[in-house]
């Protein structure tokens, strides 16, 4: 029978690590495997041996623990550098933090989990357990699990062992491999930080083993809100209790209400209380108003925390979890108090958005089509010819549209991470928000219009204006709107049963935080794809323009 062929989820080296206690099987269910995918099996152990010229007891009783660590570290090194391979480790190799990050570069890990008691009746009667020989192998292999499983538990794929028969149990191990889906990466890489946008199904139940690498210490507070919190937060508090990380747990109420100076202020109040200390993470888990609440605290709790975000809607994944920006809402605006605090990491469930009504994919979708329109009309054409998908709810057109987005925001916010550049950069995503900002602070944030639809009505009225002022043909005026109408999206005031006031939207806009020396900075158009900023627009155009549009005086 012709060999299998190895599981794509297994990466290109075409390495798969076993890690695991002594006695669960790594050698008997790796030695299989070999055989069915064609590819040799390597035990590590046996490497040490042959390097060393003696046995592994022979090396704990010569050199110490100590040396066999660093003599093993050694040897793993070498065989990920080899050819494609089952690659059996010694029960201590995984607990070595160079050797898991040159697993995770090289290979894909596999942990073969058993209980203590399948662990003993293995071993029992066998020698040439050095460990075992120093006390009690009950109490020491007792020991050794709760030391080593909360590690083990950062490894790729999990697989539990038991009673079943050899072939059982490699035919599991065969069913998860071909199941196995790496999370996309998208790199942001900033001048003095750098961290990954993980993009993906199911990233929450595993979120522990994901985020372990990158925290200062196992201990997180999560950020959520009641809402959020009935969705996902116990697969999120699973994870992290598997990877032995100690997690506390802070609830805001669901809605913009929250982004204000007394829910930060109450928010603060219970981390200070919970006796966090500067390697103690922030967990954002929820869409933007939590990100943006969470991210703010971590920046001022301390002078700063490790800050990380697991976004849940459409709009936090491809938009306000990447990038930095942080903040509160004022009485008088929108997001005018806050700090740029980049996170070590984001974790974009794409599972998550299953449970997103339609109404929150378009508000997140909005921000896809404006992306496009900014810098990148192939973007802005995918748009058009799968739009419908991402709005429906299509799970692989929903994970093609949050790389798209991440990976066209993390390019912006790497030129002009603080929006400082004097044309363009980084103000550029603000397309359509100065409309938008001043739409939501009219309705007070009371829900009847979420940020991406008041952003949807921003891009209309922005390339609307960019038509009045002869910079954009008329044609792409049509054709955006013709995208966001055949979508249902809002694309006007015509979205409201009540006319607004062009008066009072031209008050809104004067507080808008891009103001600089007294003039609103707009994002105009010369084209789908040709975004500029200017602080030349004639306010009495940008009246005439709300005025023809519907609003009232």
């Amino acid at each position: 029978m012709p060999a299998a062929a190895l599981p794509s989820g297994v990466g290109p080296s075409g390495i798969l690590v076993l890690i695991g206690m002594m006695g669960v099987g790594k050698t008997t269910v790796g030695r299989r495997l070999a055989q069915i995918y064609g590819i040799p099996f390597v035990d590590a152990d046996a490497e040490i041996e042959r390097a060393a010229g003696c046995t592994i007891s022979e090396i704990f009783a010569r050199h110490g623990e100590n040396a066999f660590r660093a003599g093993e570290r050694r040897v793993i090194k070498r065989l990920l550098q080899g050819p494609p391979c089952i690659l059996a480790t010694g029960g201590g190799a995984w607990m070595d933090a160079e050797t898991r990050r040159l697993v995770r570069m090289h290979a894909c890990s596999l942990w073969l989990r058993a209980p203590v008691h399948v662990l003993l009746k293995r071993v029992h009667g066998r020698g040439g357990r050095p460990l075992l020989a120093q006390g009690d192998p009950k109490e020491i292999m007792s020991r050794l699990v709760g030391l080593r499983y909360p590690v083990y538990a950062e490894a790729d794929v999990i697989i539990d062992c038991g009673d079943e028969t050899v072939e059982q149990g490699v035919r599991r191990v065969q069913e998860a491999l071909s199941e196995l889906q790496k999370p996309l990466t998208v790199p942001v890489t900033l001048a003095s930080h750098h961290y990954d946008v993980l993009i993906g199904p199911d990233l929450i139940s595993r979120a522990g083993a994901w985020l372990a690498p990158h925290l200062p210490q196992k201990r997180v507070v999560v950020v959520t809100d009641n809402i959020v919190a009935e969705l996902h937060l116990p697969r999120l508090l699973n994870s992290f209790a598997e990877t032995g990380i100690q997690a506390d747990v802070i609830a805001v109420a669901g809605g913009e209400e929250s982004k204000s100076l007394t829910c930060y202020a109450q928010v603060m109040t219970q981390l200070l209380e919970l006796g966090i200390e500067r390697g103690t993470t922030i967990v954002a888990l929820g869409g933007g108003v939590v990100g943006d609440l969470a991210g703010f605290v971590a920046a001022t709790a301390l002078r700063g925390l490790p800050f990380v975000q697991i976004p849940t809607t459409l709009l936090s994944q491809v938009d306000s979890s990447v990038g930095g920006k942080t903040g509160i809402n004022a009485p008088s605006g929108k997001n005018l108090i806050g700090a740029f605090h980049q996170p070590i990491a984001v974790l974009a469930d794409s599972s998550a958005l299953a449970t997103l009504p339609r109404r929150q994919r378009i508000a997140g979708y909005a921000e896809i089509v404006k992306s496009g329109m900014i810098s990148d009309p192939e973007l802005f054409a995918w748009c058009e010819a799968h739009g419908a998908d991402v709005l429906d709810g299509d799970p692989a057109a929903l994970v093609d549209a949050v790389q798209k987005a991440c990976v066209f925001k993390a390019a912006v916010v790497a030129a002009d991470e603080r929006e400082q550049a004097k044309q363009g950069g980084r103000a550029l995503l603000n397309l359509g928000h100065t409309f938008a900002h001043a739409l939501e602070a009219e309705l007070g944030y009371d829900g009847r219009l979420l940020h991406g639809e008041a952003v949807s009505i921003g891009l209309h009225l922005a390339t609307a204006l960019s038509v009045r002022l002869g910079l954009a043909p008329v044609a792409d005026l049509e054709r955006v709107d013709a995208h966001l109408r055949k979508l249902a999206m809002p694309a006007g005031f015509d979205w409201f049963e009540t006319p607004f006031s062009a008066a009072a939207l031209l008050a809104h806009m004067s507080h808008d935080k891009k103001m600089r020396d007294g003039l609103i900075s707009f994002v105009l158009l010369r084209g789908i794809g040709q975004a500029f900023t200017s602080r030349n627009v004639p306010m009495d155009t940008v009246r005439e323009l709300l005025l023809d549009e519907g609003c009232s005086g």
